[in-house]
């Protein structure tokens, strides 16, 4: 099919009651581990890379694998967006560089370690909505900061995330200043703090309501019905996937990420959006360790990928069924960047209030 931007696809989640699983990818395996996966589930993309992951890959190499992606599976509808932009230079070179959607966190300041206030996060927001709406790139900003209930820390990614410990209450998105922030900016989708946080190190404990506030998301959906909103630090940290690294010379600590069932219940409260990261790295570490546990005298780079472009496969096709994304990809009718960008211009996506 074509490059679409988020606010489409999120768009058509929306009407149609699903949400749509948000994969980083890091390399190429992980790359075509996601569209294998989608187009055996019949469902449309979205993929995201992190400032990191961008210049790990290289920004020209990332445009044409993203590129390759859309020429292989000419069948899927595929939405780019960065993760995590930390300001707007971040967010309009990726734009430069064919992203359809970009996300500006503002939540932090630049140096993406420092907490901001909400005018600032609302004056680089809007900032970034301005220059991306004229584009035809969609916008998603953050409003509450991401990070543990329990130990009211956070946990970097990729060199996002805050230092030392915070309260309860900024680490919990408030509903009205989440509708506040929507109408000031413009964004197109809303990531909120509800007690996840990144990394595989989530929770001590199967989450609960002390730990885990999906009540703050039900509570911004009733203020916002149209607002497709955001789960970062989703991924379930699968226990078998812990054993396997384990198994393998691996130590990682017993540890939960977001259930499925979770997941879900925020999908039937506007979550349209949900960001899966280290689910993959565990699959693609994990198989990578067991290969080479197993085959100590290899040397054969593409047979050590493989078994965990396999698993990652399973992983992705796993999040396509239970998120309700299977078979949406051959109902979505795309509309190019300039036709966005027209909408933008005549105020058919309106949510910003002076």
């Amino acid at each position: 099919m074509a490059l679409i931007t988020l606010r489409q696809l999120l768009d058509h989640a929306a009407e149609h009651g699903y949400g749509m699983p948000a994969f980083n990818i890091t390399n190429l395996e992980t790359l075509q581990a996601v569209m294998i996966a989608a187009d055996r589930t019949g469902s449309p993309v979205l993929v995201q890379a992190s400032r990191s992951a961008r210049s790990y890959v290289d920004d020209v190499f990332l445009k044409h694998m993203f590129q390759a992606a859309i020429e292989r599976y000419p069948h899927i509808p595929v939405c780019v967006h960065l993760d995590h932009g930390n300001e707007l230079s971040t967010c309009l070179s990726a734009m430069e560089n064919g992203f359809s959607s970009v996300m500006m966190d503002g939540s932090l300041m630049a140096d993406a370690k420092t907490p901001s206030d909400f005018d600032y996060n609302v004056e680089v927001t809007a900032s970034v909505v301005e220059q991306a709406h004229a584009r035809g790139v969609s916008v998603e900003g953050e409003i509450g900061v991401l990070g543990s209930l329990e130990t009211g820390e956070g946990e970097k990614e990729d060199g996002h995330g805050f230092e030392g410990k915070l309260e309860k209450k900024q680490l919990l998105t408030d509903p009205a200043e989440a509708e506040a922030f929507v109408r000031a900016t413009g964004v197109d989708a809303l990531a909120v703090a509800v007690g996840t946080s990144h990394g595989a190190y989530k929770f001590s404990r199967r989450p609960d309501g002390d730990i885990l506030a999906m009540e703050v998301i039900e509570a911004i959906h009733a203020r916002l019905p149209a607002t497709h909103l955001v789960m970062h630090g989703a991924s379930t940290v699968p226990q078998d996937l812990q054993d396997l690294i384990n198994a393998h010379g691996g130590e990682i600590p017993g540890t939960f990420g977001v259930p499925l069932e979770e997941v879900e219940r925020g999908i039937r409260h506007g979550v349209r959006k949900v960001n899966i990261d280290t689910d993959i790295r565990m699959a693609m570490t994990g198989s990578i360790r067991k290969f080479l546990d197993e085959n100590r005298s290899s040397f054969d780079l593409r047979a050590i990928l493989k078994p965990g472009r396999e698993r990652t496969i399973a992983l992705c096709l796993e999040r396509f069924e239970r998120f309700g994304a299977a078979g949406m990809a051959s109902r979505i009718r795309p509309s190019t960047l300039h036709a966005m960008a027209d909408r933008y211009a005549a105020g058919l996506f309106n949510t910003k209030v002076a």
